[in-house]
């Protein structure tokens, strides 16, 4: 349902593979581009997020795909006990950890490597479980999810920020220019990977949002599912629970 779409299209190798690697290629420049491709406005994503989070207390989060750590960072600010940011690239960790070395907060949050779809948690441990930017890049959608209502506490929350497409006139138009020329270029341009931002371009072309995320969340389980969209459809944040 995610979209058969890899990283490297001449690869046989399994797209979960091919994400470790293209992660691990960009993971240094990986920050900065972003923050250029997205104008900044992530940082703002992010926020509302934490917020969502905060509010229900939780003493335990789990931030899959975490990447570089941005969401886990600011998800110290729950004051959460502890705050675990999992990711498949060992480069986008390693960032991570000197960033979050550099604040003082390893402590409080712990970067471990590991797979999505096979979470290496107890059931039901943790209050509140992220996923920023990375739902798109699971092998095979509904078994993430289910592996993510799994570890998640009854009552918990689960929270997703992810791009979407809108779908009122200009901004539909306009987001498909940017995402099918100026996207492609800015990565041929500033990164030695082509092929990782032509990959994340079309990845969000083709994964499902609004009410078919929905729905596939309440298939695989949860409740409670809303979905919230950000500047003008662009990206969505998508609540639930269990």
């Amino acid at each position: 349902m995610s979209g058969n779409v890899n990283p490297y299209k001449n690869s046989d190798r399994s797209k979960r593979e091919q994400v470790e690697q293209m992660f691990d290629t960009i993971s240094k420049e990986y920050d900065g581009l972003n923050r250029v491709i997205s104008f900044g406005i992530d940082v703002k994503w992010r926020k509302k997020v934490v917020n969502m989070v905060a509010a229900t207390q939780p003493k335990r989060i789990l931030d899959v795909a975490t990447g570089t750590g941005d969401l886990a960072i600011n998800l110290a600010k729950t004051d959460a006990e502890k705050i675990i940011g999992l990711d498949i690239s060992a480069g986008m960790l390693q960032v991570g950890k000197d960033k979050i070395a550099s604040k003082n907060l390893s402590t409080t949050i712990e970067m471990v490597q590991g797979d999505s779809e096979n979470l290496p948690f107890e059931d039901n441990y943790f209050d509140a479980i992220t996923v920023a930017f990375g739902i798109r890049n699971f092998e095979t959608l509904e078994k993430g999810l289910s592996e993510i209502l799994r570890v998640l506490k009854p009552g918990g929350i689960f929270v997703i920020l992810e791009t979407s497409v809108p779908t009122k006139f200009p901004f539909k138009q306009g987001y498909g220019l940017y995402t099918k020329t100026l996207l492609p270029l800015i990565g041929r341009v500033f990164s030695k990977d082509r092929d990782a931002y032509a990959y994340l371009s079309e990845s969000a072309s083709v994964f499902p949002y609004g009410e078919k995320l929905n729905n596939i969340l309440r298939k695989t389980g949860f409740t409670h599912v809303e979905d919230h969209p950000q500047t003008m459809g662009v990206a969505t944040i998508y609540s639930a629970s269990k």
